[in-house]
């Protein structure tokens, strides 16, 4: 019993020795530091939300004209400029409704002057009597059976010459391709798909926010957007879906990002930060605050300008300021010195 109240009492004595131990290093030369004052400042209250970055562009190329695939000059991961060869399709049976068409076009050009040259031969005799008043509207009557002829007959090739542009496929934006779902030598018909794709020219993040933030997200219409390293989004217009998920009861929001650095892609996973309060607080400076494992804290000023070495207990870091808990009062002063 007497070795075990000793060892209680020599317990305090041994914690004061490891702590001045561990904080002894930092109580040195303090004239040269800058010290700037504990200030009062608003802290806005968040809730953090899980968010998602998707692409604005976004979509699936389809065939729009039937054929055989020839060539597929672009894979998954490969990266294209709008306009872009992307998949060609063997045109032969186009090319040949094209000429067709363009016979056709022929044909009912040389009818249209015919039945011109016609009818203006016949105006001046049926004013003469020579010609009779229904031989004159029979040639009017087929200079316009002509005259529509050769606009079908230009409708047709006007449509033959944009199936046979179908048999071309082009990438309708810059983009990253994301997946193919044909190969060489397919048939595919029209709306069957061939490549999928994205840019990442034009990013947004979409979050789904509790029916209890709905309505102050939609009144504030501000919200922080950061990565894991920390780095924070800059954020345009929010867009708020007017209706909820029926099983989490949560509403959709999309936020464009208004810059795009190339190291962002869809599906990356960012916190959503939303303003739900604000309320009173103490900060520092980040600098300010001394780590070593579990333990914070700061060289104080006392009354007499004399540094103290004081635990604090921290709260929330926002923008290179630190909010303080516990353990300093608004005016006093602390040191930036890193350490």
């Amino acid at each position: 019993m007497w070795t075990l109240s000793r060892t209680c009492r020599l317990q305090p004595t041994l914690l004061f020795v490891l702590t001045l131990t561990f904080w002894l290093p930092h109580l040195t030369a303090f004239a040269q530091n800058e010290w700037v004052p504990v200030v009062r400042d608003v802290l806005t209250e968040e809730v953090r939300l899980d968010g998602r970055i998707e692409a604005v562009q976004q979509s699936t190329v389809s065939a729009q004209t039937s054929g055989t695939i020839i060539a597929l000059p672009v894979d998954v991961d490969d990266v294209v400029n709008a306009g872009d060869l992307i998949v060609a399709l063997d045109d032969t049976e186009q090319q040949a409704r094209l000429n067709q068409a363009l016979a056709n076009l022929s044909e009912a050009e040389a009818s249209m002057v015919d039945a011109r040259q016609r009818f203006e031969r016949i105006g001046p005799l049926a004013e003469r009597g020579v010609a009779s008043q229904a031989e004159l509207d029979q040639a009017r009557n087929q200079l316009n059976a002509a005259q529509a002829r050769f606009a079908q007959a230009q409708a047709s090739v006007s449509q033959a010459e944009e199936q046979l542009s179908y048999t071309q496929v082009m990438a309708p934006y810059g983009g990253i391709v994301t997946e193919r779902h044909v190969e060489v030598g397919e048939a595919v018909t029209p709306s069957t798909p061939l490549l999928s794709g994205f840019s990442l020219e034009a990013l947004r993040v979409v979050v789904s926010i509790p029916q209890r933030y709905a309505d102050l997200a939609r009144q504030q219409r501000r919200a922080t957007v950061t990565l894991n390293d920390g780095r924070i989004l800059r954020t345009g217009e929010m867009t708020f879906f007017p209706y909820a998920d029926p099983k989490t009861h949560a509403f959709r929001v999309r936020m464009d990002l208004t810059q795009t650095d190339g190291q962002l892609f869809p599906g990356m996973l960012v916190r959503v930060g939303l303003p739900v309060g604000e309320h009173s607080a103490l900060w520092i400076p980040k600098a300010a605050v001394v780590r070593r494992g579990e333990l914070r804290g700061v060289y104080v000023l006392d009354d007499d300008d004399t540094p103290r070495l004081r635990q604090i207990r921290m709260g929330v870091e926002r923008d290179g300021r630190v909010e303080v808990l516990a353990g300093l009062k608004e005016g006093e002063r602390v040191t930036l010195k890193d350490r």
